[in-house]
């Protein structure tokens, strides 16, 4: 695994600790048996958004300051240049860049994510909340619940986010698109 992926995993078993929550607890709370969680904070198994994104509200912190470990700087506005953003590298064929890292109590979370093509099925996920997608390039398949919507260049979707969902590119090349996660 990474240093960003183990680097998470240390700050997971930090702020549980702090918190007061025992392991097997915040298994639970995160929908994980406790040898996955187990693994999350040994940094030995890569974070699913909706795992990061449901623990950084049982710990009461920000999605970002679980995953880059600094806590981002209060304003009343946040301003990120082309190709900038905090950069989150997940799985190989997913890059995000947090659009909003300076920016405390978000009501939404921002990523303009990369995905590159790769012949492995989806890995479906859900999270709490609802998404906006917003394809800026490339094409796409979303697969959400049992069905699936091929995704082009201008095309969007807004969706309940809980219902477990994947993004794959379509094609040899990568699909870029803004992704709004909704609390």
């Amino acid at each position: 695994m990474n240093d960003q992926i183990k680097d998470i995993g240390m700050r997971l078993a930090s702020l549980r600790d702090d918190m007061e929550i025992s392991q097997q607890e915040m298994a639970e709370k995160l929908g994980v048996d406790i040898e996955t969680y187990l693994a999350y904070e040994k940094g030995d198994m890569d974070f699913s958004f909706s795992v990061i994104y449901k623990a950084a509200e049982v710990l009461g912190v920000d999605v970002l300051d679980l995953i880059s470990g600094s806590a981002p700087t209060i304003s009343m506005c946040c301003m990120v240049k082309k190709g900038k953003g905090y950069s989150v590298k997940r799985e190989d064929e997913y890059d995000y860049k947090h659009l909003a890292y300076t920016f405390r109590n978000k009501k939404s979370e921002p990523f303009l994510v990369t995905i590159t093509p790769d012949d492995k099925p989806p890995v479906m996920h859900g999270h709490e909340g609802q998404e906006f997608n917003y394809v800026i390039s490339g094409k796409m398949m979303l697969y959400i619940g049992d069905i699936s919507y091929e995704l082009s260049e201008g095309d969007s979707v807004y969706f309940d986010s809980s219902v477990p969902h994947a993004e794959v590119a379509l094609g040899d090349k990568e699909a870029q698109f803004i992704a709004v996660v909704v609390k």
